[in-house]
Formats: C-alpha cells, sequence, structure tokens
C-alpha cells in the first residue's frame, strides 16, 4: 500500500524516490525545503541560505522559507506573466556563494507554461542551489512532462487535489515529496517505524522527522493509488488534457468581456487564468468583491480573488466539471458584466445596485421590508436555471476587513445561558 503508490509517484514525476510523511502541501514545501538544507549541510555549505522565490509562484512558498530560516529574494515577471529570466539571472549570480534552492511553481499562478524553465533551472544549478518545484498545479503536467524531465530536484505533491482526494471538510491533506538521487538519503523518517524513501536510498541520513505519522494521511492513500492505478497512464493524461482545454474553453468565451491578463506564446493559457476587474472600478465603482459576492447568488462559490494579482480573479475549472458546468459559469460571469454595464450606462446607482447589495439571502428577500432599487426577483433569480435548482447563500455582506482584525466568538456569553436554563426549567 506504501510502496506501490511511491514508485507509481515516481514514474509519474521523473524522481527517485519519494516521501509519503508530510500532510499537505504547505507541510511537503517546508520538507523539501528542509531536504535541500540537508544536503547543503552534508557537504559543508551550512552558509547557503538565500531562496529565490518569483512573485508568481504558489502563495505559501515565502512562508515555507521563512520557517526554515532562509533568506528570501524575490524576482519579477515579464508583461507576459513569466520569470524575468535576466532578473533571477542577476539575483542568482549575486548570491551564488549563499544560493540554497529557488522555488519555482509550474505552470505559474498566472496560467502560463514558464517558456524557459529549462534555462531558469540551469541557472540555478550553475550557482550552486537546488530547483524546488511546487506541485500545486501538477494537474497540468502529468502524462505531459514532469518535474524531474524539467529539471527540478524537489517537488511536492497535493494528492488531495490532482490524484482525486476531495478537497472539501477541510481535509486531511497528504502532501508527499519527490527528489532526485542525490537528495534521496535525506527525507524523513521516523522515531516508530522506520521510513525514508520509497524506494530507500543505499545510505541515509534522514533530517528527522516532519509529521506525527510515519506515513501521513495514510488512510486516504489508497483514493490515490486506486485513482492511477485505474486511470493508468493514458487515462492521466487524458484529464490533464481535459483540464488545460477547459481552461482555454472558458477564456475563450470570456474574453470579450473581461481582459485575460496572461497568455502564453500560442495565445492560450495552462489550466488556470487570470481575468482583470480592475478597470470597473474607475467605470462603475465596481470591486472585485462585488462580482464575487453577486457570483454567490448565481449559486457559485467564487474563484481566488485577487490573488496572485490584486484585482483580478483567478480562475480554475480542473478537469472535473462538465461543459454544462462551464457554460453556466461562463453565463454567469457575463450576466455580471451586463449589470456592470448598467452602471456604466447611468441605468444603475454607482452606490446602490444589485452588486453592492450581493449576495441576497432568503432573510434578506422574504423580509417584510425592502427599499433596494432593484427588485427581489432580479436579485434572487438573474438567470433562468436557478429557479430549477439553486444553492442560496446563508447571510448578506459582511464586513471582511473588521472581522479580520477582531476577534468574534459566535458563542453567547456565560449569562446568557443561565437565563435560558432557568427559564427552561422554570
Amino acid at each position: 500500500m506504501f510502496n506501490e503508490p511511491g514508485e507509481l509517484l515516481c514514474t509519474i514525476t521523473g524522481f527517485d524516490s519519494f516521501s509519503l510523511q508530510p500532510n499537505a502541501g504547505a507541510a511537503g514545501e517546508y520538507t523539501g525545503l528542509m531536504v535541500i538544507r540537508a544536503y547543503h549541510k552534508s557537504r559543508g555549505d551550512h552558509h547557503r541560505n538565500v531562496c529565490i522565490i518569483p512573485v508568481s509562484a504558489h502563495g505559501t512558498n515565502p512562508a515555507s522559507a521563512a520557517m526554515c530560516g532562509m533568506k528570501i529574494v524575490a524576482v519579477g515577471t515579464d508583461a507576459k506573466g513569466n520569470i524575468n529570466i535576466e532578473e533571477l539571472r542577476k539575483a542568482a549570480e549575486a548570491n551564488k556563494d549563499n544560493l540554497s534552492a529557488l522555488m519555482v511553481t509550474y505552470p505559474s499562478t498566472h496560467g502560463v507554461y514558464e517558456e524557459g524553465i529549462d534555462e531558469i533551472c540551469k541557472i540555478i544549478h550553475d550557482n550552486g542551489g537546488q530547483v524546488y518545484m511546487d506541485g500545486a498545479n501538477m494537474n497540468a503536467q502529468v502524462g505531459l512532462t514532469s518535474p524531474g524531465f524539467i529539471g527540478a530536484d524537489v517537488c511536492h505533491l497535493n494528492l488531495h487535489k490532482t490524484f482525486c482526494i476531495p478537497h472539501g471538510g477541510g481535509g486531511p491533506g497528504m502532501g508527499p515529496i519527490g527528489v532526485k538521487k542525490h537528495l534521496a538519503p535525506f527525507l524523513p523518517s521516523h522515531p516508530v517505524v522506520s521510513t525514508g524513501g520509497i524506494p530507500a536510498a543505499d545510505k541515509t541520513q534522514p533530517l528527522g522527522t516532519i509529521a506525527a505519522a510515519p506515513w501521513g494521511s495514510a488512510l486516504i492513500l489508497p483514493i490515490s493509488y486506486t485513482y492511477i492505478a485505474m486511470m493508468g497512464s493514458k487515462g492521466l493524461m487524458e484529464a490533464s488534457k481535459i483540464a488545460i482545454l477547459n481552461a482555454n474553453y472558458m477564456a475563450k468565451r470570456l474574453e470579450n468581456y473581461y481582459p485575460v491578463l496572461f497568455r502564453g506564446v500560442n495565445g492560450t493559457v495552462a489550466h488556470e487564468f487570470i481575468v482583470d476587474l480592475r478597470g470597473f472600478k474607475n467605470t462603475a465603482g465596481i470591486e472585485p468583491e462585488d462580482v464575487a459576492k453577486r457570483l454567490m447568488d448565481y449559486g457559485f462559490h467564487a474563484p481566488t480573488m485577487s490573488w496572485p494579482v490584486p484585482g483580478t480573479l483567478m480562475i480554475e475549472p480542473t478537469e472535473s466539471e462538465s461543459k454544462a458546468e462551464l457554460d453556466r459559469f461562463c453565463d454567469a460571469l457575463i450576466s455580471i458584466r451586463e449589470e456592470i454595464a448598467q452602471i456604466e450606462k447611468g441605468k444603475a446607482d454607482i452606490h446602490h445596485n444589485v452588486l453592492k447589495g450581493a449576495p441576497h439571502p432568503p432573510s434578506l428577500l422574504m423580509a417584510d421590508a425592502w427599499t433596494k432599487p432593484y427588485s427581489r426577483e432580479y436579485a434572487a433569480f438573474p438567470a433562468s436555471w436557478l429557479r430549477v435548482a439553486k444553492f442560496w447563500p446563508s447571510t448578506g455582506r459582511v464586513d471582511n476587513v473588521y472581522g479580520d482584525r477582531n476577534l468574534i466568538c459566535t458563542l453567547l456569553p456565560a449569562s446568557q445561558y443561565v437565563e435560558e436554563q432557568a427559564a427552561a426549567t422554570a
């Protein structure tokens, strides 16, 4: 149950050994960097503590590097969303005596395949560093390429994202890491059950223990094992192709309504893409949050908002949704664009409109008083399909900033519990 999935993951990623111990992606990042640190120390390079991180990398990367005691050097991107290779080269050469690693996400969170990824890896290696690849976007690689083939030294996988374990319910996650042969001896072990890598290295110098359990969230490992075994190489590759196709289909449908921020050299995106909402602040007073809240009225949880680029939505359909569902989501965004146009034309008030009022929960729609300048029907059923089935928002707009800055306890005060108990027993 452990060896066979580990060996399958090695085949998929092009790595020589895997550790199943890390729980979820962030733990995988931390483990990968700790493996790199242990490798450098074994060579007497205790001073190598600089980690280069592009702004297009995954958001948890800087936090993981900081936890490992590394000094973070950020590098920018070009107008097409790719890593600025010359800036990266200068940063690597300037820090070559202390360079530990590069953390890179491929495809990037800008939704493009880095055209110069092989050159990027070479620059880091030539200056004494190791390449950590964030595997969060692995569902755009499986069967088409691999981190090991590209030139990465270590990569984590989100089994709960790429290999079928559901995201829902808050976990648990599974974030195993794969490494090249020279890093395999340093994979984590466990004081109760000796683990190490799969397959095991000839000689081991484990960095220590990363998780409380020897194989992480082992009970959910059979899900990914079964998924990989049943899909086979052709099925896994087909899933990657569908993920990329879905993203490009949606980007094409939406491009006449919203600017698509980054594209590759062929005018296509990877498995996700970014739509730019920043212009609507000037033309209609609309913020990305207003669009996100209005999507709830259409029955959708909004995609990633204002990251990796402020003022945008980053949309990742994955391989799991049907074309009908993709079309419903696109239709919702197109309909919202028309609602924004009504504000731009002066037909809807810039401060009191259906976007600023969203979301509209049943408690608001069924209240006796209705003071908004649009109808309850328009608020609740902006699209025809919502009359057949709708996922209703449970509450109206909340003050996100206030909530972030103030701890609010939802439990009743103890005095009120006493009063209720006394009333119940009276």
